[in-house]
């Protein structure tokens, strides 16, 4: 992480030193729970604090509008950008830019650090006050993932880049085969489309072969082709259904995007 390190040098504070601040009860159990979840003392605690502090609580606290958590959020955004884009340039030295990117986007998107926040319990930590709590605001996507990236933002500016970055790893990229497998073939035609586009002036053709089973509970066997040559095949109680499962043969076959052979 040496190089990430000199990359953040000139807008990085230097770690503080620990200090002791008043904390009200509610703001002790945050601090506690977090730091024997996490096994991480915060030399400044205020930092965990306001990385857990919606702006929907500053009507309670009376404070103003850059006490709340967006500005860490904004820090620890690119702190995240960064560790997950050297996590997957060593981890995948053959694929290319747009497939590098594509994973990142996949793994830093809102819905899958929302996921990640929710798996830890940190909506249960959020200062929210309690109209935003009672539309559902500890489970909303935008605010879960906003807190996830102002606590690596925090982290950041309390222990140093190497902390953030075993944080993120320990809490996200840890599952990161089990994310990319199940988000990026959610629509198995479009990766197919894209891939054919990048290698061929054609389009994939799809094309139903067989319907099998009475009108009420038809099935339908579909394959796709490439100038004319079968690629793949799939089955389904749809055509739509149908088409993706022939994509997604296809894609096998080709070794597109294969993350089933991705190690741990």
């Amino acid at each position: 992480m040496k190089f990430l390190e000199k990359f953040f040098k000139r807008n990085r504070v230097s770690i503080p030193i620990e200090t002791t601040i008043i904390l009200s009860s509610e703001e002790e159990k945050i601090i506690r729970r977090f730091q024997e979840q996490f096994d991480l003392n915060f030399r400044d605690q205020s930092l965990l604090i306001t990385a857990f502090k919606h702006r929907s609580y500053l009507n309670i606290s009376n404070e103003q509008r850059e006490a709340s958590n967006e500005r860490l959020e904004f820090l620890g955004d690119a702190v995240l950008d960064l560790v997950v884009t050297q996590f997957l340039y060593e981890k995948f030295p053959k694929r290319t830019e747009g497939q590098l990117s594509k994973i990142k986007s996949i793994l830093v998107s809102k819905p899958v650090l929302a996921e990640i926040a929710s798996q830890l319990s940190l909506g249960d930590l959020i200062l929210i006050n309690r109209g935003e709590e009672k539309t559902g605001g500890r489970k909303r996507h935008s605010i879960l993932s906003d807190t996830f990236e102002a606590i690596v933002g925090a982290i950041y500016l309390d222990m140093g880049m190497t902390q953030a970055g075993d944080f993120i790893r320990s809490t996200l990229l840890s599952k990161f085969k089990s994310i990319i497998q199940r988000e990026l073939y959610t629509n198995y035609k479009s990766l197919l489309l894209e891939h054919i586009q990048s290698r061929y002036s054609d389009l994939p053709e799809y094309r139903v072969i067989q319907e099998m089973g009475p009108d009420h509970d038809k099935s339908f066997m579909v394959v796709v082709k490439i100038r004319g040559k079968e690629i793949g095949r799939g089955q389904g109680k749809s055509k739509k259904v149908a088409e993706q499962e022939a994509a997604k043969e296809a894609l096998r076959k080709i070794g597109f995007n294969n993350f089933d052979q991705i190690s741990d």
